[in-house]
């Protein structure tokens, strides 16, 4: 029997990852899109495991259906962490993603001699109705380059700079990102410890 679990973020770029992992992943399951009908949630939690925890539940809440939620944050050694988990948020409650950038660099410029060290940082929840949950992180060290560069990818994409390349995430193909990516990593190990529990893989249909 193919499971079936919603997808409970709201960004539509998110999801695309999420899909584009989970696709490779072995697992024999169904993603479902989140239901327009169903409000945003508000992530009022104070780290990035309860933000996810808290969208896990609310769609689970609405649907009576498994639910997968992500938070991500970028933390910044220069920063003291920041933005952190507040990423989404770093320049206001609507910022777009290019409003994010522009006030990560600015606040880079004033901090020169700063280290400009990075890290990407995922948190995934599988919620169930029944009250069980899965969690798994995936975290990427990098810095963050000194000017946005490339076209792919979405939010700090083009600033993020992985360790071990020149290139920042949006210069890289999204399989190539997804390989080596926070989200790939954390997904990854959420599929390890579902066939670890006995969830069915596509080979056993």
């Amino acid at each position: 029997m193919t499971y079936r679990v919603v997808l409970a973020t709201a960004n539509p770029d998110k999801a695309r990852e999420l899909r584009a992992v989970l696709a490779t992943a072995g697992l024999d399951l169904e993603l479902v899109p989140r239901p327009g009908e169903v409000a945003e949630v508000e992530e009022t939690g104070a780290t990035l495991l309860d933000n996810a925890r808290l969208k896990a539940k609310a769609l689970g809440a609405a649907t009576g259906m498994p639910t997968l939620a992500d938070d991500t944050g970028l933390e910044v050694d220069a920063l003291d962490g920041a933005p952190g988990v507040r990423s989404a948020r770093y320049a206001g409650d609507n910022a777009t993603y290019e409003d994010n950038v522009v006030r990560l660099l600015r606040d880079l410029a004033v901090r020169p001699d700063r280290p400009r060290t990075a890290r990407f940082v995922t948190v995934v929840v599988l919620s169930s109705p029944d009250g069980s949950e899965v969690i798994a992180q995936g975290q990427v060290e990098g810095v963050i380059a000194d000017a946005p560069r490339g076209g792919n990818g979405f939010g700090y994409d083009p600033v993020f700079v992985p360790e071990g390349g020149g290139r920042t995430f949006a210069e890289m193909a999204p399989g190539e990102k997804d390989a080596i990516s926070h989200r790939g990593r954390a997904l990854r190990d959420l599929a390890a410890r579902l066939r670890e529990s006995g969830w069915p893989t596509n080979e056993e249909r």
